[in-house]
């Protein structure tokens, strides 16, 4: 079965996992963990591109991108 997105009133299928450290005001998000984890939230596509983190934080987009010639990452700083 599918999971959903964790946001409230969000029914779309999540496609992420976004996973955070308060002590390094770090949020991680990465592609869609194989088992659902009690300390990370599963987010659909259009959460995660729209994620902002309180001021101060780094967001880490840690989801493999595709480029025509080899797989890259991206980091989103917030």
């Amino acid at each position: 079965m599918a999971r959903q997105c964790s946001r409230t009133g969000c029914s779309e299928r999540a496609a992420v996992t976004l996973t955070y450290q308060y002590s390094h005001a770090q949020v991680w998000l990465d592609a869609l963990s194989a088992e659902r984890d009690p300390h990370a939230y599963d987010l659909c596509d259009r959460h995660a591109d729209r994620l902002t983190a309180p001021q101060g934080w780094q967001v880490r987009d840690r989801r493999q991108v595709e480029t025509a010639a080899t797989p890259m990452y991206h980091a989103v700083a917030v």
